[in-house]
Formats: C-alpha cells, sequence, structure tokens
C-alpha cells in the first residue's frame, strides 16, 4: 500500500550562486556562454525546496561527478538579505 507523501512532489535547487546584468547582455549571449557569478568555489551554496530556503551546504568534486553535502539549515532571512 503506498502512502499520500509517495504522491507528493518536490523541486530540489542547489544555488550556486547570483548574477546581475542588463537583458540586452542577457539577449546577446550564445550558447556556451560563460555567466560570472557573486560566489568563490568554496563558498557555501543555498539548497532550496520548492524554491523556498531550506539548507546550506558544499560542493564536492569528485572525478565528473557534483554531490552537495549539507552542512547546516538555511536561515531564512540571510537568503533575502543577499538578493539583489
Amino acid at each position: 500500500m503506498q502512502s499520500q507523501l509517495d504522491h507528493v512532489g518536490v523541486e530540489i535547487t542547489v544555488l550556486l550562486g547570483r548574477s546581475l546584468m542588463p537583458m540586452q547582455q542577457l539577449l546577446r549571449m550564445g550558447r556556451g556562454a560563460v555567466i560570472q557569478l557573486d560566489t568563490h568555489e568554496d563558498d557555501e551554496v543555498w539548497i532550496l525546496a520548492n524554491n523556498h530556503p531550506i539548507a546550506r551546504g558544499e560542493l564536492i568534486i569528485e572525478n565528473d561527478r557534483i554531490s552537495v553535502n549539507i552542512t547546516r539549515s538555511a536561515q531564512v532571512e540571510d537568503y533575502f538579505a543577499t538578493e539583489q
């Protein structure tokens, strides 16, 4: 017998960083363009569930795999304070 929870969808997003740019610059970018983010490789990432911040984490890169290690719970106020 399946639980009702088996039918609930949750979208998980890992936010690596942000960038602010004019729309015209974005429209001129082509395939393979690089967007510089406001973060460094050792910075914590945000982990979002349905676009709501739930945790902070660190990236782990091994060979061709990228994973996220959850390090602490997220402070929602901090997430919105860092938005541009």
